[in-house]
């Protein structure tokens, strides 16, 4: 059995989304950088690969923010981000046997995440709640931000730019949310993020400039042209 990650971690009572980076739906920008999050040593992960309870249970705490910021920003509702947290682990641990140790998890973690999100965005639950929601209905996905002690109003629109950010990316339809999410906010480049979604590298491009388009014109009526 796969160790317990419970739904009351503290993690899920305290993890937003990252502030969103200065959105300009016209420019072509670099990938985001990749998460500093270093993997874990070999050791640990050549001991998750055999299924070993304590080490499984770091790799679940090293990854657990990373993964469920993920989610929460594809999801875009925290129930279901917290539900999906764990089914992501239960797919790890049962998938540990193909992890390599000597590459970087974060790449195929990513890939699971993605995949179970996309399997709920398929289920016919998921497609009425989208169906049901408005615009006053929309989670609440403003980021926690670092506060500046010597500037609260600087700090203060920074939060309701980002909370913008995040209600307008909660409104794309999923292939376009997953290009920026990916792109923007876990720093994939256009080949991995068209590995993962099973495109082509052109293709992923392309829909990346029609997802920050899209993005665009739901914030131009409240961020304006800045």
């Amino acid at each position: 059995m796969p160790p317990k990650i419970p739904v009351t971690h503290p993690t899920l009572s305290s993890v937003t989304p990252e502030e969103q980076p200065a959105v300009r739906p016209q420019s072509a920008r670099a990938p985001a950088a990749r998460s500093s999050l270093p993997p874990p040593p070999r050791e640990v992960l050549e001991r998750v690969r055999q299924r070993d309870p304590e080490a499984l249970e770091a790799f679940f705490e090293h990854y657990f923010d990373r993964v469920f910021g993920l989610v929460l920003r594809l999801l875009g509702d925290r129930t279901a981000a917290e539900d999906v947290t764990q089914d992501v682990f239960y797919k790890v641990h049962r998938a540990a046997h193909q992890l390599d140790a000597a590459r970087d998890p974060g790449p195929w973690i990513t890939a699971i995440a993605y995949n179970a999100c996309r399997d709920v965005w398929r289920s016919g639950a998921y497609r009425m709640s989208r169906r049901s929601d408005s615009v006053d209905e929309k989670p609440d996905l403003d980021a926690r931000m670092p506060r500046a002690m010597d500037d609260p109003e600087r700090d203060a629109v920074t939060a309701e730019r980002a909370r913008l950010v995040q209600a307008a990316l909660a409104e794309l339809p999923e292939p376009l949310r997953a290009c920026i999410v990916l792109f923007d906010y876990e720093g994939l480049g256009h080949q991995e993020i068209a590995d993962l979604l099973g495109i082509g590298h052109a293709a992923a491009r392309k829909r990346h400039s029609r997802a920050l388009e899209a993005l665009g014109q739901r914030l131009k009526p409240v961020l304006g042209d800045g």
